[in-house]
């Protein structure tokens, strides 16, 4: 490891310890020729891997999700960090499952959370992954949001 400083090859290791709730592990360094400390973060590369609609198969994206999570959640009244922890949840379920996880899968994951936070962000998220056509489509989903809710949920309109 270089140091950022002064390009010195020569640091150590001072602290190690578990970060981002022990899926990295947070370094303390110091460079042995200016003495400077920096921090350095030691994560797993993902093997997660997104099988598309299309055929294609490609790396999972965390900022990707994010942005779409974002995008939906645009001006409603959730907390950034509940947006986080969406992030985190999805991402955890997503691995769970196995190495290769379809985009359909992803839809659905994010739809259920969505459903259970905000229903106009659920509408928003429902009308791109379902590819609305038209007022129509959003009547359905309005519908069956509303039938969840007086089933108390055994209806499920992320199908």
């Amino acid at each position: 490891m270089h140091c950022p400083f002064c390009g010195s090859g020569d640091t150590r290791v001072v602290d190690s310890r578990p970060a981002e709730q022990g899926r990295a592990i947070r370094r303390r360094r110091e460079c042995e020729s200016c003495s400077d400390r920096f921090t350095t973060y030691e994560r797993t590369e993902s093997l997660l891997m997104v099988s598309k609609r299309s055929g294609r198969t490609e790396p999972f994206r965390t900022d990707k999700l994010q942005r779409g999570l974002e995008n939906a959640l645009a001006d409603r009244p959730v907390g950034t960090g509940t947006l986080a922890e969406l992030v985190d949840t999805i991402e955890a379920e997503l691995r769970a499952i196995g190495t290769v996880v379809s985009s359909d899968e992803i839809g659905r994951q994010v739809l259920s959370r969505l459903r259970e936070i905000d229903e106009v962000a659920y509408l928003r998220f429902a009308s791109v992954y379902k590819e609305f056509q038209g007022a129509q489509d959003f009547e359905r989903e309005m519908a069956a949001l509303e039938d969840s809710a007086v089933t108390g949920g055994a209806q499920d309109p992320v199908a």
